[in-house]
Parts: structure tokens; sequence; C-alpha cells
């Protein structure tokens, strides 16, 4: 099959946008791909789709979920729009959700990153994307000899981009802060167990 040597957006018929989790203990990946844009809404519904699918099964007992997460794009640090979608994630799964990002430029020591990606980077050598499914499929053939699986799906959803925070967020936000590092540190607590109080420090 004749391919050009470089993708260019403009000639292509559709867009795949991946979002990945890794589970450390497991040695699980889970990658969701995206069909519109890479946005905060995406990253939270990747988040959704672990937990309800898996997590809460693997992990019955669960009280908070702890991510480690870059410092740029969807889930960028500074950005309080994801902030905000972190928060509607936790009210909607009523379990705190912890953020802990790796500061700018070490993204790279993220185990995610030589644990699951650089496999599913391996496994798609060579194959021509020419449907998401097929995408799909090179992705979840990824492996290793210590056993790692990777598990896909599609969210053939569309992303607005653009959005801005809702008036009033930052203000009335329950999301804290850790006293070390708090730019990088902060957990998303659900809003009923923050007005009731039930807060750990």
């Amino acid at each position: 099959m004749r391919v050009n040597d470089h993708d260019f957006e403009s000639l292509a018929d559709g867009k795949i946008v991946p979002h990945g989790l890794y589970d450390l203990n497991r040695n699980r990946g889970y990658i969701v791909l995206g069909t519109s844009h890479d946005t905060s809404e995406l990253g939270c519904a990747c988040i959704r789709h672990w937990w309800l699918n898996y997590g809460q099964v693997d992990y019955p007992k669960a009280t908070s979920i702890l991510l480690l997460c870059d410092c740029g794009g969807s889930n960028n640090a500074r950005h309080f729009i994801f902030k905000e979608d972190l928060q509607k994630l936790s009210d909607e799964l009523d379990i705190e959700i912890r953020i802990a990002h790796y500061p700018p430029y070490t993204s790279k020591y993220n185990p995610i990153e030589h644990r699951l990606f650089s496999h599913v980077t391996r496994a798609c050598s060579g194959v021509i994307f020419t449907s998401v499914e097929r995408a799909k499929t090179a992705m979840s053939q990824a492996k290793t000899m210590q056993g790692l699986k990777v598990f896909t799906s599609v969210i053939d959803r569309i992303f607005a981009t653009g959005r801005k925070v809702a008036g009033g967020f930052k203000e009335n936000m329950t999301i804290k802060f850790d006293q070390f590092l708090p730019k990088w540190n902060y957990v998303a607590i659900p809003s009923v167990k923050a007005i009731s109080g039930v807060i750990k420090s």
C-alpha cells in the first residue's frame, strides 16, 4: 500500500487521539482512542471508562485513586478547566482523585512512558492506520515478556475545544492542594464529602 512519508491532517479521513492509563500493580495498560480533540474532557472520560469497567472491579475497597500525570497537554497542571472536569468526575464517581504531576521536562520518568507507551509504539510500527479499529487492534497487541496486557476502546464523541472555567468554580471548588508542591499535587474530593467535612488531612 502506497502512503505518504508524513502525516497531513488536511489529507486524513479521520483523527485518532490516544489517551492512556497504566496500572503499576497489575502491569496493565488501558488506552482510549478519541476521535475529535485532546481535551481535559477526553482525559476524564478515559479515567471514567477505566474506573467503571476495570478499576472498581480490581480494587473494590478503594477509597481514592492516585494518578501520575504529565504537566502539559489536556491535563495541564496550570489549567483550571482540567481541575473543573476532574471535580465533576470525582462527584460522579463519589471517590477522591489525587493528582501528582511530574514537573516540566521530567515526564520521561513517568512509568507509563517506558512501561506502556514505548511498547504500544513498537506494536504500531509499520501499521497503516486505515481505520480507528485497525489502530485499536494494533495497540491491543502490545505485550512484553513481563506480562504486559493492553486493553483498548474507542470514544467516538466530539469534545469541544476552547472551553472556559465556569464562573465561581475557583472560589467554590473542593479541590485540596497539598502543602508540599501544591502546584503539582492536589486531590479532588467529592462535593458531598467536602460539605460534610469528611476530608482527609
